[in-house]
């Protein structure tokens, strides 16, 4: 079998290779142009949110602008998981020095301009890439993280069918015996919990795990990894409960049952049809 040079390593460990096989490697563009063929965990999320926000995307009505803090995430993400060489492939630090000043041109000035343009990679100013290198540095000297990013597969993309229809997920780190990992940015861990609640984190890593059961039959455990995007830059690791996983893939195998009836009525409520009651204070 020709197995990819990144699933080499685990041949001294006593895995299965073939346990890696049904992992796609392909650039983030690649992956993001079949999610029109491909239903994700983002887009689920936003069904469950509101089924019209999530048809008006579908059908590209929706911009969604990029903004700092997802170039931050994704070159943290690029930096903690995929490492220094695919880093500095992606992502060029600082800028052109003033020569008479000695400190770098502004952004808005022309020199800075014809030098951005000039690196063909997304540019990240001296501030932005000082706070990805404290992530960085944050993350590898937390202990449990440092141990579970030991060893893995960084942005595999599994697709399989699931709950009759083809899905796909890009996994940002994955191994065969410690599990599922999602890495997430955040402004302050005191408040992480609360805010995995409210974006869903639950939901998006229980589709993750459904993926890759339903090719490789095996439920692994899921952590989530979080550090802060400010001082002290701390970071924490979770891992997901079985039964917070097992209520998040039947709410997520309801709302593919309700995306399959939206789309065959061509129906898509807001979730705000009918008059409410407000009765709290």
């Amino acid at each position: 079998m020709n197995v990819p040079a990144v699933f080499q390593r685990w041949r001294g460990e006593g895995a299965l290779v073939e346990d890696l096989a049904f992992l796609v490697r392909e650039p983030a563009g690649s992956y993001h142009a079949q999610a029109k063929h491909y239903l994700t965990s983002h887009q689920l999320g936003d069904f469950r949110r509101c089924p019209y926000l999530f048809r008006r995307k579908s059908l590209g009505l929706v911009h969604e602008e990029d903004r700092p803090a997802y170039v931050i995430g994704r070159a943290a993400h690029t930096l903690v998981l995929e490492g220094r060489e695919a880093y500095e492939r992606a992502f060029a630090c600082g800028g052109p020095i003033n020569p008479r000043t000695g400190e770098p041109f502004g952004s808005r000035t022309r020199t800075f301009r014809r030098w951005t343009d000039a690196q063909g990679r997304t540019v990240l100013d001296r501030e932005s890439a000082d706070l990805i290198e404290r992530m960085n540095a944050s993350v590898r000297g937390h202990e449990h993280a440092a141990r579970i990013l030991a060893d893995g597969v960084p942005e595999g993309v599994v697709r399989a069918d699931y709950c009759g229809m083809p899905c796909q997920a890009r996994l940002d780190w994955l191994n065969p015996t410690r599990g599922i990992v999602d890495l997430k940015t955040a402004d302050d861990l005191t408040w992480f919990e609360s805010d995995a609640r409210t974006y869903g984190y639950a939901h998006q890593v229980a589709f993750y795990r459904a993926l890759v059961a339903q090719v490789t039959g095996r439920a692994l455990p899921v952590y989530l990894i979080a550090v802060e995007k400010r001082e002290p830059y701390r970071s924490g690791v979770w891992r997901i409960g079985e039964d917070v996983l097992g209520i998040a893939e039947k709410e997520n195998a309801e709302a593919i049952e309700r995306l399959k009836a939206c789309r065959e009525a061509d129906r898509w409520p807001t979730g705000y049809e009918d008059v409410r009651t407000f009765d709290w204070i």
